[in-house]
């Protein structure tokens, strides 16, 4: 499976942007679809993910409120919306796709099977 991240960029603090991911399988459905987020110097974290299947939205405590995670499943892709953008937010956004039956440790990138490439996004005060 190979996966296309786009839609990152240099925007202001309060402002928003949209990382889309699309995925080359045709049981897209099937996969637990996740966001992580690495800056410069510290670890990759988890940002938010979507079971497959119909399942549950997950996001991490510093952007529950401000970012939403969907999926459009007739296209393969998935979106990351991200509101209210702070300086904090800066850091290359990765998405994932994990094909287990069952995704247990989805806040984990060990999780995953799958990796993008990487879209840089930058917020300035």
């Amino acid at each position: 499976v190979q996966l296309q991240a786009s839609g990152g960029g240099l925007v202001q603090a309060g402002g928003s942007l949209r990382l889309s991911c699309t995925a080359s399988t045709r049981t897209f459905s099937r996969y637990t679809m996740g966001w992580f987020r690495q800056a410069p110097g510290k670890e990759r974290d988890f940002v938010a993910a979507s079971k497959g299947s119909g399942g549950s939205q997950y996001y991490a405590d510093s952007v529950k409120g401000r970012f939403t995670i969907f999926r459009d499943n007739a296209k393969n892709t998935v979106h990351l919306q991200m509101n209210n953008l702070k300086p904090e937010d800066t850091a290359v956004y990765y998405c994932a796709a994990d094909n287990a039956l069952i995704s247990s440790s989805i806040r984990y990138s060990s999780e995953y099977d799958y990796w993008g490439q990487g879209t840089q996004v930058t917020v300035s005060s």
